[in-house]
């Protein structure tokens, strides 16, 4: 029974990537942002259509599916509109747009409704469900009319090899019979930052490995350097003298952000990964030992991409920005093989008992 399948919101392939380890082909992927385009169709040989999800069309994604194959489309729309931070920033800011962001599940499960893939995969932050979003509630009821057996569980994903202290909501749905998500595999045996990281060549801050150009790290400020080195591990900025606490630090509103200008511990998962995980100032995300904050590779490893994963063509100027926002924004490689093999378990087992 061949599985192939179709990725929506593809990014630079995170997901796509996980699906191709687990041993099930990725036709194509979907994605709004031409700049993934490279990274998607070079690291894993699927077709990049460049193209926002309203734009999609059901028989356009009907057609792309072969006969006589297990249909599974994957899904991990924009996860910024439904996460804590968006949330508390909204309470706080209530004269703020709504994002429009907060459409695109309700896109997708448009494509889902018109397409009716054998097996649906969908990951999100614990937030969708928690604060029972309209968008989720109606993605749910349209899975549940259509006769899909639907497993929904918020997952610790150290749990399963991603080296990331990084909870994530896992939705799987088929109309072949119950379907879950594999057992942990790493339950008690974490794989930490030393495991994922320890072994690329040490670099400063603001310096480039010659040996991997993605192996980069932001340049920090005199003062930036000062409080680095302040900083022991897993500590951040209550550890400095008086002299390099910023002044929100020292209000009784700054003190709660504790993780800001964080240096990360060797021996423990690291922080989730951010769009901006290389820059000190947004989290934890200050190197255990070296006094800068994290590279760009370091990063992309603890999302648990491959060494060789490429991000940008040879030669090409290494864009922090644009770089990090694709690693950060990205599904950890490991979780999505995790559920590609869940998949591949769950047909077998419906074709042991057919």
């Amino acid at each position: 029974m061949n599985i192939v399948a179709v990725d929506i919101f593809c990014g630079v392939g995170g997901i796509t990537h996980g699906f191709i380890r687990s041993g099930i082909p990725v036709l194509a992927g979907y994605d709004s942002d031409k700049s993934c385009q490279y990274a998607y169709e070079i690291n894993n040989g699927a077709k990049f259509e460049c193209k926002s999800i309203e734009e999609v069309g059901i028989e356009e994604i009907k057609n792309i599916f072969p006969q006589n194959c297990i249909n599974v489309i994957i899904g991990c729309a924009p996860c910024q509109p439904f996460s804590t931070y968006t949330h508390k920033y909204k309470k706080n800011n209530s004269k703020i747009k709504p994002d429009p962001r907060f459409g695109l599940l309700s896109h997708f499960t448009r494509i889902l409704d018109g397409v009716n893939p054998a097996i649906i995969s969908m990951e999100n932050v614990p937030d969708l469900s928690k604060r029972n979003y309209p968008q989720y509630s109606k993605f749910l009821e349209t899975l549940d009319k259509k006769g899909y057996y639907i497993f929904e569980k918020i997952i610790n994903c150290a749990e399963y090899g991603v080296p990331q202290s990084r909870r994530r909501l896992v939705v799987l749905a088929s109309l072949l019979g119950p379907i879950e998500l594999i057992s942990p595999t790493n339950q008690g045996n974490y794989v930490t930052v030393r495991d994922a990281i320890s072994h690329l060549p040490p670099i400063k801050d603001g310096e480039q490995s010659s040996a991997d150009p993605l192996h980069k790290s932001s340049r920090l400020s005199l003062l930036n350097r000062k409080r680095i080195k302040a900083t022991p591990q897993g500590g951040g900025w209550q550890n400095w003298p008086d002299e390099l606490l910023l002044c929100c630090h020292k209000k009784k509103s700054g003190q709660t952000y504790s993780a800001v200008y964080g240096r990360i511990k060797w021996d423990e998962v690291g922080p989730t990964i951010t769009t901006q995980s290389y820059s000190l100032g947004t989290g934890r995300f200050g190197h255990p030992e070296q006094d800068r904050a994290l590279s760009l590779r370091e990063a992309a490893l603890m999302q648990t991409f491959p060494e060789h994963y490429e991000f940008t063509p040879p030669g090409a100027v290494i864009n922090f920005s644009s770089v990090g926002r694709h690693i950060g924004n990205a599904v950890p490689v490991k979780l999505a093989e995790i559920i590609g093999l869940s998949v591949k378990k769950h047909v077998k087992q419906v074709a042991h008992y057919s």
